[in-house]
């Protein structure tokens, strides 16, 4: 009976075959690029396809074959692709120019938009992606507290500089870090005076869509505040829980939130806010002395995106049903696997979720470690056999594009690659 590698390498193999285009297209990026692009998460053993088109929610590549887009660019596709009010408030704008070098209309109308909208966000300062916003924070915490350390959750991903994963450690941003484990309220005893900051996500993301407990949240806010520590919810990812982030889903408030990905409608996009008397720290008028730059802070493109994304198509109706579409798949999904032989679990909450390659339950990271790699890259070629693309890491985030027939899809899917897959062993 082959194993899950010899089942991969000829998954892998009929992959290639199939597009001659995108194997051409990688040859000739990977002179000029190291690995082929400029963007590592998308690399796709052993080439990625590369997309020629798309629409909604379904992608086409230069070989012409469609997909059923499951992946929503790692969260940054919340609306779908070529969302019509995004493209309608671009136009316009681009109408009266861009790159002003100077402040304009629509950087006032996001910034009510998103402060209105986020219960702990009383001032928003913006960037260019959630790595800059979380950088920013950091910084902003260090200052305000008079102190360095900072504390974060081992395997969490924060941003490129910010990864406390393995292979993380290289491109780290230089701060004085301590890492605790995920969900461990005991850890949290060594947040004492000398921490600055708590930087966490109330689910981890890229660590694996692993939802933080109630009694871990409520932990974090308690020891920020015996401590004097601030506490950061990076909600680049999970912003999107309901109107007002997983925040206000949970009810508990950090002192500064970080904010990316899909607000801007898929434009470039990061921001950071919370408390005005820590925000103060930017201004000039209340005694501030930090400088905060960035030419493409407040462009033109993004600002008219982000106004037209929160203001007509981020209502709490659609992410509420979004919300429960993604809680149904994940509820079809696990019944699915609880019935395989396969060692499948899928978590994460709403519309953001992962399949790991472990029996569960998933609390942390760690329980992640015996993961078998070799069965999650065979089962994403499965998948994409069928015309359904997510992260070659099992990570799945719908878009407002994606409806229940194209669930059921998926869900079908999910059930003739774990038959063809168990048939083979």
């Amino acid at each position: 009976m082959p194993t899950f590698t010899e089942q991969r390498t000829a998954a892998e193999a009929r992959y290639a075959e199939k597009r001659p285009l995108s194997k051409e297209l990688f040859d000739r990026a990977s002179t000029v690029m190291p690995g082929g692009s400029t963007r590592s998460v998308l690399d796709v053993q052993p080439f990625p396809f590369r997309v020629a088109s798309a629409s909604g929610c379904q992608l086409t590549d230069v070989d012409g074959l469609t997909y059923i887009d499951f992946l929503g660019d790692y969260s940054a596709g919340l609306l779908g692709h070529d969302p019509a009010p995004v493209r309608a408030a671009v136009h316009s704008a681009l109408e009266n120019g861009w790159s002003f070098g100077g402040v304009h209309t629509d950087e006032i109308r996001a910034a009510e938009a998103v402060v209105n909208r986020f219960p702990s966000i009383e001032q928003v300062r913006f960037t260019n992606s959630g790595t800059e916003a979380n950088l920013m924070a950091l910084q902003l915490a260090r200052h305000h507290t008079g102190r360095d350390r900072i504390v974060v959750c081992d395997g969490a991903y924060h941003g490129g500089l910010l990864y406390f994963g393995h292979g993380g450690e290289a491109l780290l941003a230089p701060f004085d870090f301590t890492r605790v484990n995920y969900n461990d309220s005991e850890a949290l005893s060594i947040v004492d005076g000398s921490v600055a900051a708590i930087l966490v996500e109330p689910m981890m993301g890229a660590g694996g869509c692993i939802p933080a407990s109630r009694e871990y949240l409520e932990a974090l806010r308690r020891r920020c505040d015996e401590s004097g520590a601030l506490l950061i919810f990076d909600e680049v990812m999970t912003s999107r829980m309901s109107a007002g982030g997983l925040q206000q889903r949970t009810g508990v408030m950090p002192d500064l939130t970080t904010l990316g990905k899909y607000l801007a409608g898929g434009m470039t996009f990061g921001a950071f806010g919370g408390r005005s008397d820590v925000m103060a720290a930017f201004d000039p008028a209340r005694g501030g002395t930090l400088t905060h730059g960035g030419t493409f802070n407040n462009n033109v493109v993004s600002m008219a995106a982000a106004t037209a994304a929160l203001s007509e198509m981020l209502s709490e109706e659609s992410l509420s049903q979004l919300f429960v579409r993604g809680e149904s798949l994940r509820s079809r999904l696990n019944e699915l696997f609880q019935t395989s032989t396969l060692p499948l679990v899928a978590t994460g909450v709403g519309s953001m979720m992962a399949i790991h390659t472990v029996d569960g339950p998933v609390s942390g990271p760690q329980d992640l470690e015996h993961s078998d790699h070799e069965l999650k890259q065979l089962l994403f070629h499965e998948m994409l056999h069928r015309g359904c693309y997510f992260a070659p890491r099992g990570f799945i985030s719908l878009s407002l594009a994606i409806a229940d027939e194209q669930c059921d899809i998926f869900v079908n899917a999910m059930s003739d690659a774990i038959d063809a897959i168990s048939a083979s062993q």
